[in-house]
């Protein structure tokens, strides 16, 4: 009985918890984590309030500071307990998970950043083409008074915190953990594990996304598509790099260059402000493109385009082995 206990809840190959129980320690972790930092930071509320109508260099400061704030830690929880539960519980080293920082690593970040700046940039041209959307005015900041440029770069920030510590989350622990698991089982294969794996992350992406405003069943399927994409640069490559990339730029340039909502929301800034007038259906509305089928097509040429690069690089497609293998991203018996 014991032996069974025990074999339930430890793999004595890798010398870790199994699968279920190392999700359920990052949950753990998260949630002890995030409950520390809630506390810490709520005496900063106050400080932090700007009231309507303020807009002096220091109340702007204020803002962007509560902001910057705000999502920094979140992300800092995420990554920190990433991090402890990966080292502590997963045994890997933090390059583990998709950062091994290498002359290669910032090659294909760069080629992310161009892939998701092409792809919503192809987006904005096609509609505007179409007349489904229409540039009325330039150079927007949602608050009155507030700068334009330390606007963009707020914003810039944001999208990266957001774009590091999701693909992290994501596609760096929770996709590479479901695919390792799923291939300790004989019968399962690589591609079907990865497969499972993708498909798991992405649908859990898409329902992160479902409290977003304006956000619809359409929308969240939309979003997991986009995630197929992101997981694609990572599956194919072992590394962050192409998500991150295409991550960031998307977003930046979806809300902050071409003024789109982001997944429903709004930064504030943006260089172009548009009208939209197209059909929901293919413009994806009030959500952003990822809700409509343009934000569809657009994922699949993403895919296309990583699935080319990394064919170009590496001279062939495959499962990167580090997604699957644990040997490999633990450093056997570290």
């Amino acid at each position: 009985m014991f032996e069974r206990l025990r074999w339930l809840l430890w793999n004595a190959d890798s010398r870790r918890p199994r699968l279920p129980w190392r999700f359920l320690t990052l949950v753990v972790v998260l949630a002890v984590l995030g409950l520390a930092v809630t506390l810490a930071l709520t005496p900063l509320e106050g400080r932090l309030f700007v009231p309507p109508g303020a807009a002096g260099w220091r109340d702007q400061a204020v803002v962007a500071i509560g902001g910057l704030l705000a999502i920094g830690a979140q992300g800092g929880v995420i990554v920190a307990a990433v991090l402890l539960a990966g080292r502590f519980v997963d045994r890997r080293r933090s390059g583990d998970f998709g950062f091994r920082l290498d002359r290669a690593w910032w090659l294909d970040l760069g080629v992310g950043l161009a892939i998701g700046a092409v792809l919503m940039a192809g987006i904005f041209v096609v509609e505007l083409a179409a007349g489904w959307v229409r540039v009325v005015d330039l150079f927007h900041v949602g608050r009155e008074g507030f700068a334009f440029w330390p606007w963009v770069g707020v914003s810039l920030l944001t999208y990266t915190f957001v774009g590091l510590y999701e693909e992290l989350l994501l596609r760096g622990y929770l996709l590479t953990n479901l695919a390792e698991g799923l291939t300790w089982f004989d019968r399962v294969s690589a591609w079907w594990a990865v497969g499972v794996a993708v498909a798991g992350t992405s649908l859990l992406f898409g329902a992160m996304h479902l409290g977003n405003p304006n956000a619809t069943l359409a929308s969240s399927t939309g979003i997991a598509l986009a995630a197929v994409m992101l997981a694609a640069g990572y599956v194919l490559t072992g590394e962050l790099a192409i998500p991150i990339g295409i991550h960031i730029a998307w977003n930046f340039v979806q809300g902050t260059v071409f003024g789109f909502p982001v997944s429903g929301t709004s930064h504030g800034v943006s260089l172009i402000v548009i009208e939209q007038q197209g059909p929901a259906l293919i413009t994806g509305g009030a959500f952003g493109p990822e809700a409509g089928l343009i934000g569809v097509l657009s994922s699949l040429v993403g895919i296309g385009l990583v699935a080319a690069w990394v064919r170009r690089r590496a001279g062939r497609l495959r499962i990167h082995p580090a997604v699957t293998t644990p040997e490999l991203r633990t450093g056997g018996a570290e």
